[in-house]
């Protein structure tokens, strides 16, 4: 069967819809499609029909949510907030992390804000021991965000350089500190409430931390 666009070409056109899509998966669909041969099939006209109906739909789909993010973007301007200066906030969280926490005004310090996400942590006792374990109270949308950046900020791609060096190396070093994966995470969602609350408290863009520089 003979195919009319490369693998490079094919890898472009995924990473509009997944900006993770590697090479060797668009190799693996075009070797599949050349080893099935004849992949002319019963009804192949409404087959193609319907295919290429869905990509149309696909493709407006994808003009209105361009459309509705440079609307969203114009009202981030309004608020004079730079969120998306940080690394892992794109428009998308941006707009959410301010429509979850309102008017940051409200928290007189990043603490209470902790707690409003459900970020900050508990103490109990149990037969004389004092123990902590994560909050299950609070915004719960707001913590998901903050869960969802802390995964972002320590992860390591395949090139294994971490997407966020000094989060990364503070999470590392909670785990050796005899913290689990969990409760390290957690360590990380605290520390972007810091950064996220300042950010929004001074209106400030993101500041690098300075490796050795956490506490």
């Amino acid at each position: 069967m003979l195919i009319l666009i490369t693998a490079e070409e094919l890898t472009a056109e995924f990473k509009e819809i997944a900006r993770i899509t590697k090479r060797d998966r668009a190799e693996l669909i075009l070797d599949c499609v050349q080893n099935d041969g004849n992949t002319i099939r019963e009804y192949q006209e409404s087959r193609d029909f319907i295919t290429r109906s869905l990509v149309r739909n696909l493709e407006h789909q994808k003009e209105e949510l361009a459309g509705v993010d440079e609307e969203i973007e114009k009202i981030l301007h309004t608020f004079d907030y730079k969120l998306t200066s940080m690394p892992g906030i794109g428009i998308t969280v941006a707009s959410k992390l301010i429509a979850e926490i309102g008017d940051i005004r409200r928290f007189s310090n990043a603490d209470k804000l902790a707690r409003f996400a459900g970020v900050a942590p508990v103490k109990f006792s149990s037969a004389g021991k004092g123990k902590e374990q994560s909050s299950r109270q609070g915004n719960r949308q707001l913590h998901g965000l903050f869960y969802f950046l802390a995964v972002t900020m320590v992860s390591v791609p395949k090139n294994g350089t971490p997407n966020h060096p000094v989060f990364h190396s503070y999470y590392m070093r909670k785990i050796s500190e005899g913290k689990t994966k969990s409760q390290a995470l957690v360590c990380i969602m605290r520390r972007l409430v810091n950064n996220v609350y300042g950010m929004m408290k001074n209106r400030t863009e993101y500041r690098e931390p300075i490796l050795g520089e956490e506490q």
